[in-house]
């Protein structure tokens, strides 16, 4: 199987800054997408070069009208006792994300089920898909949710995102965003209203990938310390690395 890596996953944002510590993705199309305006080091560093960052994107941020501050470690690398102190310290939300590899043959076979239908996203049921999301969103604020909106439009127009609905006995109750590389599917977004859980739409919606693209690489990032992870071994993926992050949002 081919290596894959954090690098195969698809960033949104432009790169603004870059130097031998770290480099800095911003999206100014959407000021509120923290995965979208963070720091990304390239290798663990000392708390005083922590701390010299932190500052640079925290004023960084405020002239943007940003509360936030967001940091991703090195892949399959710990940050030091002393860094994880003063996160702490400083109340940092403190995580990691796990990336997962799957070759389309190795999925399980799922029985049919006809109450789960799946569609592309197109001009005619676009706007299910939208309400959809922004029903969704709305659990990160409401200027998060407008903002998303714009997002998903803009990236329905974009010819390497493909946008997936799943109907359960004809109405709306989950969807994807499927992201195209050359060798890599990537799996993103994957959303099931909570009343449609648990009857197999997840599933349905990933088969529908896997089925798409049968020759190419089905990748997707889980957060480390949920419970869907355990979901996707059960399902063959492969599990390929982990990657700390550290948030912070300030009230001022």
């Amino acid at each position: 199987m081919k290596q894959i890596t954090f690098e195969d996953i698809y960033t949104l944002g432009q790169v603004v800054a870059k130097n031998e510590q770290y480099r800095h993705v911003h999206y100014p199309q959407m000021l509120t997408r923290y995965d979208s305006n963070f720091i990304e080091f390239t290798y663990v560093p000392h708390l005083s070069e922590f701390k010299e960052a932190e500052t640079y994107l925290r004023e960084y941020h405020l002239k943007k009208g940003q509360k936030h501050v967001k940091f991703y470690f090195p892949a399959n690398e710990k940050p030091t006792l002393e860094l994880i102190a003063y996160l702490t310290d400083r109340e940092y939300e403190i995580g990691f994300i796990e990336l997962y590899v799957i070759q389309p043959e190795c999925f399980p076979v799922l029985r049919t089920n006809p109450d789960i239908y799946i569609q592309v996203v197109t001009d005619t049921n676009l706007e299910i898909y939208l309400q959809l999301n922004y029903q969704y969103d709305l659990i990160f604020g409401s200027e998060f949710a407008n903002q998303k909106i714009d997002l998903n439009k803009r990236q329905y127009k974009n010819k390497d995102i493909l946008q997936l609905l799943a109907f359960y006995k004809g109405e709306p109750a989950g969807c994807v965003d499927i992201i195209i590389s050359n060798d890599t599917v990537e799996i993103d977004n994957l959303t099931v209203e909570q009343k449609y859980r648990n009857k197999g739409i997840g599933s349905a919606l990933q088969k529908f990938v896997m089925d798409r693209f049968p020759e190419k690489f089905v990748i997707l990032v889980a957060d480390g310390e949920d419970t869907p992870r355990e979901m996707y071994k059960k399902q063959s993926y492969q599990y390929q690395g982990f990657k700390y992050e550290a948030q912070k949002i300030y009230q001022d």
